[in-house]
């Protein structure tokens, strides 16, 4: 993707192009562009049966441009629908990045006139990130991926949530799927499945998994909710970070390559459906949260602070 040259027009309707999308080979104009936005987004929800009528819905916002993204593109699409919206934002506790995407997340929220419930480490297990990760051997993003995730579902529990939205897109799924395949990890691979519910665990959806993420920053930008934050300051220590650079550089050379990677997986997905069985998720000893075996990730990494 990338934007429209000067003097380039629509492909339905001849109007000023905002947009060239390489890998579908076609530009569209600013109209188009957002009921295009809109309308895969909403065959993302139908195909997977995201979201039924009469739900509630938290939606995780972190206040970047993807999640605000989500929040404002779910508002307008169940506009009169008995679809009701929640945003949960987790502030981690990072000093200098987190206090800024807050203050995003708030104003989106109020925009909309949608509830919003903060929920922080700190409050949640004692600790902020940046204290977590003093002196551990743990990399700082499995002590945030964990401990968010774990935030979050309990958030969604709380509310009395139906599904919990994330804002993933093609961009995040496609470098997932790589790094499980650089790493031969074909358990965790399978993880991405559509899962059957399980007690205790708020099932997740990801509306716009199919989208890139440079179409969701225009559409954001497009309507005016575009708020452009710092990069967290522990992302350059993750693989993901090289995972990245490289699957935009090949998304660059043969666009479509994301959307490949992530029908790839689809197609595995399917010849392994029967050979991965799901696993029966038992409750934490300690805290009650769904987990394998007896002790969830967040306590076990709770007990290694704790000494």
């Amino acid at each position: 993707m990338r934007l429209a040259e000067e003097g380039m027009l629509c492909s339905l309707c001849r109007k000023r192009a905002v947009i060239s999308q390489r890998y579908l080979g076609r530009q569209l104009c600013q109209d188009h562009f957002v009921r295009d936005f809109e309308g895969r987004m909403v065959q993302s929800i139908e195909r997977s049966r995201m979201i039924e009528e009469g739900e509630r819905i938290a939606v995780a916002v972190s206040g970047g441009k993807d999640s605000t993204a989500l929040l404002f593109a779910l508002a307008r699409v169940f506009a009169g629908r008995e679809v009701e919206l929640v945003a949960v934002t987790v502030d981690e506790g990072i000093a200098g990045y987190r206090d800024d995407t807050i203050l995003a997340a708030e104003r989106i929220a109020r925009q909309l006139g949608i509830e919003q419930v903060i929920v922080s480490f700190r409050e949640e297990y004692g600790y902020d990130l940046d204290e977590m990760v003093v002196g551990s051997e743990v990399a700082p993003c499995t002590h945030c991926g964990v401990f968010r995730k774990s935030s979050l579902n309990r958030a969604a529990k709380r509310l009395g949530a139906a599904k919990l939205a994330t804002g993933h897109n093609q961009d995040d799924e496609a470098q997932s799927v790589m790094m499980n395949y650089l790493k031969g990890d074909m358990e965790r691979l399978m993880r991405f499945r559509p899962r059957r519910e399980q007690p205790g665990l708020v099932p997740r959806i990801k509306p716009l998994r199919d989208l890139p993420e440079k179409e969701i920053a225009l559409y954001a930008i497009l309507n005016g909710i575009y708020f452009e934050s710092r990069e967290c300051p522990y992302a350059q220590l993750a693989l993901r970070a090289d995972v990245r650079d490289m699957m935009n550089r090949m998304e660059s050379l043969f666009p479509g390559t994301r959307q490949r990677t992530l029908r790839g997986f689809e197609r595995i997905e399917a010849l392994y459906k029967e050979g991965w069985g799901q696993m029966e998720l038992a409750e934490c000893r300690e805290c009650g949260e769904p987990c394998v075996g007896e002790r969830c990730k967040a306590c076990e990494l709770l007990g290694r602070l704790r000494g």
